[in-house]
């Protein structure tokens, strides 16, 4: 009886290990592309396709200006997924520290923002 029942565990961790592991873009087979959720044959062609024909990947940003389809919305889900980038997960662009300055055109942002700065009062 323990047989029966330790067998189709056994079965489900076998398959189910394959598929939590990281794919990383540039080792990556179509196959084993085709295995994250979220890419299909489409998108496994283009990585390839662009891998084949400009080299690896550097990073995520890389990725997304070379691969159509590949934004940073997707990237988050794909790297959640399983997706890697030279074994690396997605890391989306940290916000700008609060209060810090930023610039348009050259000019502080929030006028009159400049003077409020430590570095302005001394």
């Amino acid at each position: 009886m323990l047989k029966t029942m330790l067998l189709p565990v056994m079965l489900w961790l076998t398959l189910a290990v394959p598929a939590l592991a990281a794919v990383d873009v540039n080792k990556a087979d179509q196959a084993a592309l085709d295995g994250v959720a979220g890419v299909g044959p489409a998108t496994s062609k283009a990585i390839i396709a662009e891998r084949d024909k400009n080299g690896s990947f550097k990073d995520w940003a890389d990725l997304e200006r070379r691969v159509k389809g590949v934004g940073a919305r997707n990237a988050v889900k794909l790297s959640a997924a399983g997706l890697t980038v030279n074994g690396k997960p997605y890391e989306a662009a940290a916000p700008a520290p609060a209060g810090k300055l930023t610039k348009v055109d050259g000019k502080p942002a929030d006028k009159g923002a400049a003077d409020k700065t430590p570095a302005a009062k001394q």
